[in-house]
């Protein structure tokens, strides 16, 4: 009974990724001046995704510190750098209350005071092309003769493919 309990005690409890993510980059990700990867990671969901399809933060670039260590001046927001689509400034620009605000939130405390807009061509991974299944000619076969009543050309070639598409996906599975 004691060695039941003793390997439950030693199970590794799961962590989701996004976690285990952000703790691997947040040294990375200092060096741009954000304190937590999450401000990169999450900038879709922390200004939503419209703003979040417009711009993309750069760097936080703090005050510098006053070499006498004056207690008044310690804690200075900071100026959040974003990319903006070219064309695109002007927006952001008027939105750039409720973004500081959002990313206030998000930090926990008024991290953020100004943003600096740089418009440049936003640096996103491009999508991968979807790869059609393999060609099942049974499943082409029985869509095309399913279908054999649509007039419109075009409504028949699409219903053509999908019907073969779906067949061959429930053929493997």
């Amino acid at each position: 009974m004691s060695q039941q309990v003793a390997s439950r005690a030693r199970r590794v409890v799961s962590r989701p990724l996004a976690e285990l993510v952000n703790r691997a980059l947040d040294p990375l990700i200092a060096r741009r001046g954000f304190g937590e990867a999450t401000l990169l990671t999450q900038w879709d969901t922390i200004v939503g995704a419209r703003v979040g399809a417009l711009c993309q933060p750069m760097r936080l670039n703090w005050p510098p510190r006053p070499k006498n260590g004056a207690p008044d001046a310690a804690q200075q927001p900071a100026t959040l750098a974003l990319r903006v689509e070219p064309g695109f400034g002007l927006d952001i620009q008027h939105m750039s209350g409720a973004i500081i605000e959002r990313v206030n939130t998000h930090l926990g405390w008024r991290c953020v005071a100004k943003l600096a807009i740089r418009q440049e061509p936003l640096h996103r991974a491009a999508p991968k092309p979807l790869r059609a299944p393999p060609s099942d000619p049974a499943a082409r076969a029985r869509a095309e003769e399913t279908t054999q009543g649509v007039e419109n050309d075009a409504l028949r070639a699409a219903l053509n493919t999908l019907g073969e598409r779906v067949l061959s996906a429930k053929a493997r599975g």
